[in-house]
């Protein structure tokens, strides 16, 4: 049982780091993306506290019905806060231009 929790924070760290590749790839081909340490930390924070959350409710929730419903907020909050992050979709002041 423990080994398998473990292999789940494994994929969960890893799926994190596979998804910040993605911009600091792309920042070596074009001027178009362009993160800072900060952009790079927010969005780890973001990936991980959201993959920690997942497990939680893995571990912690019993229903099936409750569990699906339950990550699929956690993932729509996600890529709303993602979105914000991005381009200002809300108009907040943390909106990126």
């Amino acid at each position: 049982m423990r080994k398998l929790k473990n292999k789940r924070l494994m994929i969960i760290l890893s799926t994190a780091a596979l998804i910040l590749l993605i911009p600091l790839i792309a920042m070596r081909f074009t001027d178009e993306v362009n993160w800072t340490l900060f952009d790079f930390a927010v969005a780890g924070f973001l990936l991980l506290g959201t993959g920690l959350m997942w497990e939680f409710v893995i571990r912690k929730v019993n229903k099936k019905g409750i569990k699906i419903a339950i990550c699929i907020v956690l993932l729509v909050i996600l890529l709303l806060i993602w979105a914000e992050l991005a381009v200002g979709i809300f108009g907040t002041p943390l909106g990126g231009q």
